[in-house]
């Protein structure tokens, strides 16, 4: 059953360039995994800096194992480096 992840990100207006520009490497990393459907990206209308990812994977597991590779730990560590605070998710399957 599919999964949608709530990715939830808040940044210094300062910073934003920065984080939009590491995520999307993380993007494009996430379009060659195992189980990955689609993603949409928003930014919140009233306060800069807030934005939220909405990523579609075929399963849990597929979702799971994407966060546990290298690469995305990698870049995972780097925008909660810049962030400042770490990253928000919440998991979500159809009803």
């Amino acid at each position: 059953m599919a999964v949608k992840v709530l990715i939830k990100r808040k940044v210094a207006e300062k910073n934003i360039p920065e984080l939009d520009a590491l995520l999307r490497k993380m993007r494009a990393l996430t379009l060659s995994r195992k189980g990955y459907i689609s993603g949409e990206s928003f930014n919140r209308v009233d306060e800069a800096g807030v934005s939220m990812v909405i990523s579609t994977w075929q399963t849990l597991d597929d979702w799971r194992e994407w966060t546990l590779s290298k690469e995305r730990i990698e870049l995972q560590d780097q925008i909660d480096k810049l962030l400042g605070a770490p990253t928000e998710y919440e998991i979500f399957e159809n009803a």
